[in-house]
């Protein structure tokens, strides 16, 4: 169906929020077959999202994004703040500080600004003569597609059941109920209350987190400020625990014993698909396979940005590295790793907070760092062409590196880090973790630590796993339905040499491999979408009716898709598919050319 008259929007956090601005933007085209917008939304407070409801987070969890890095909406973050009650502002802790485009803020704070975009967009949905209904504490347990009738069903976890001529599923970060308080397990951070002492209680005793990501430092920061308090003195943040928290102190587990890279200035805070590489020459990469492998991206692309990037940060021997053409991208991210290790992580950090501030405070751009992320940012919206060996080395070299380089750490956030290491309240344990299923002492959870090869265990009464969110198997995704009915399918990659799969898959890995129709495929994660987030079923044909820009359920296709701005360019694409079909009068077809001239519009 060309012109569908009915549209569900499953989910009313960023990504459906970046949804309604790109919609909005293209009214002039779309209200004359838009005749109504649902939204549905679990939580009982619409247009926020998991990361940023008072429902879920603390007024101690800092936002990684500032308002000059925030992808365009009605008003602006720092603006919107700026015209906020002292009142308001005190209940945000914000009274008196002078606000700035460039600083980051609470997730609380940035939750009521989304919610607030959110209700004006709604408001001028209204305006414009779309019907528009809202439904809140209301979750979707199930989607039918009907495609006899070109029809799609959502039947609330309720019974009540709605039909719409299209639905996107925008539903987020999704938490599985595996915690195991009795035990003191907690299988995700989330919601953060569950994790704090009763009003007038403390945890006296260690607490562990897997991972020393942006999630734990929000359970640390969570958890110290209701265990003692933080005090400037001569710009130097120090921690003086409380009475009666003599024994209370964070372990982070992290595989490397690493902590994140400092936040950097930018020359461009907003990332863009084609900045480095346009579609024909991106295309022109393809090998006789019709595969982008990555170390082919690496030299055309990624070498000469770098090399340029690294020449205005005066790291020439880094540029005389990449001029070597044997010069890997592997070679290249276990050199950089290098530099950021250290015996001491947090001895580290404080060395590397002298570049950061330089950079943050005087506006000077660490350049190799936004054009890595530029670079992967690119090679995210194009990952479904890469074969089987390439997201494999993606996943197990390329990737920890970056989210260790680019989900940088605000300067505040450092500062408080450091306070409490010296306060002999927060340390680091390299090596990777297991839990073993045999749990034999009550209350007490036993991890096992191998750090290349030395074994250790330890027991701690409260265990938190910050690693995030897990690509979801097929059967757990969460509208049985389509799976059932094979309207969704589980991602997977080609091998691009099928007679190296022994060499390229690890052992580990090799329960992800499969055939389907006699070829070895890969399970890359989660389910399959085409480029423009159409759901592919079993048919291997893009549904014309169903969408889904959730990131964990495709992480196995768009393998980069981080933060807001993501949120804003996968609507933006949705969008803009939809206009090049009602324009075409016809189905944007499900090959790389098409697709990418999609990419260039956006």
């Amino acid at each position: 169906m060309n012109h569908p008259a009915s549209l569900a929007i499953i989910g009313s956090g960023p990504s459906a929020i970046y949804l309604l601005k790109h919609l909005l933007d293209r009214m002039d085209l779309l209200k004359e077959h838009v005749a109504e917008i649902s939204i549905f939304e679990k939580s009982l407070m619409l247009g926020m999202g998991m990361p940023y409801s008072p429902l879920t987070t603390d007024r101690y969890n800092m936002s990684n994004i500032s308002s000059e890095e925030l992808p365009e909406l009605p008003e602006t973050f720092a603006g919107w703040l700026r015209a906020r009650d002292p009142s308001e502002l005190k209940e945000l802790d914000l009274e008196g500080v002078e606000i700035s485009d460039s600083e980051v803020y609470s997730r609380l704070a940035l939750g009521q600004y989304l919610q607030c975009q959110y209700e004006t967009l709604v408001t001028r949905f209204m305006e414009s003569g779309i019907h528009f209904s809202e439904y809140s504490g209301c979750e979707i347990a199930d989607i039918q597609d009907h495609p006899d009738h070109d029809k799609v069903a959502v039947t609330t976890s309720k019974g009540t059941r709605f039909e719409f001529d299209r639905v996107i599923i925008a539903t987020g970060h999704r938490w599985a109920d595996k915690d195991r308080p009795e035990q003191g397990y907690y299988a995700s951070p989330w919601p953060m209350a569950k994790l704090l002492p009763d009003e007038g209680e403390v945890h006296n005793f260690a607490i562990g987190t897997l991972g020393a990501s942006l999630s734990a430092f929000d359970v640390i920061s969570s958890l110290t400020h209701r265990h003692g308090v933080f005090e400037k003195k001569n710009d130097r943040m120090t921690y003086l625990p409380a009475p009666g928290t003599e024994d209370f102190k964070i372990i982070m587990h992290s595989s490397q014993g690493m902590l994140p890279h400092l936040q950097f200035d930018q020359v461009e805070p907003m990332r863009e698909i084609y900045r480095h590489v346009d579609r024909d020459s991106l295309l022109g990469l393809l090998n006789a396979n019709g595969h982008l492998r990555i170390e082919t991206y690496f030299d055309k692309v990624c070498r000469p940005a770098l090399s340029d990037a690294f020449q205005k940060d005066e790291m020439y021997a880094m540029v005389r590295r990449l001029a070597d053409p044997k010069f890997s991208i592997t070679d290249f991210v276990e050199e950089m790793n290098d530099k950021h290790d250290y015996d001491n992580a947090f001895e580290g950090m404080r060395s590397e907070m002298t570049e950061a501030e330089e950079s943050v405070l005087k506006h000077q751009p660490v350049h190799w760092k936004e054009i890595m992320d530029d670079l992967m940012y690119t090679l995210n919206f194009h990952a479904e062409l890469m074969p089987a060996e390439d997201h494999l080395l993606l996943h197990t070299k390329v990737m920890p590196f970056l989210l260790n380089v680019v989900a940088a750490m605000p300067l505040n956030s450092a500062d408080t880090i450091l306070a409490l290491h010296e306060a002999g309240k927060l340390d680091i344990i390299p090596g990777n973790v297991t839990l073993p299923e045999d749990q034999p002492e009550p209350g007490l959870i036993t991890v096992t630590v191998d750090d290349e090869g030395k074994t250790s265990t330890l027991q701690y009464r409260m265990f938190i796993d910050c690693s995030g969110q897990k690509p979801l198997d097929l059967d757990e995704y969460p509208f049985p339905s389509l799976v059932k009915s094979g309207t969704v399918r589980k991602a997977r990659a080609p091998f691009d040499d099928d007679s190296a799969v022994d060499e390229s898959v690890p052992d580990k890995k090799k329960e992800h491999l499969f055939k389907d129709q006699g070829d070895l495929l890969y399970h890359t994660g989660g389910i399959d979408i085409d480029g423009t987030y159409r759901v592919i079923g079993q048919d291997g044909e893009p549904n014309p009716r169903i969408y889904d820009i959730a990131f964990p359920h495709t992480p196995g296709v768009r393998p980069y898709s981080y933060g807001l701005q993501a949120c804003s360019d996968t609507s933006a694409i949705v969008v803009a598919a939809w206009v090049e079909e009602l324009q075409a009068d016809e189905r944007v077809k499900n090959n790389p050319a098409e697709i990418m001239q999609i990419y260039e519009k956006v």
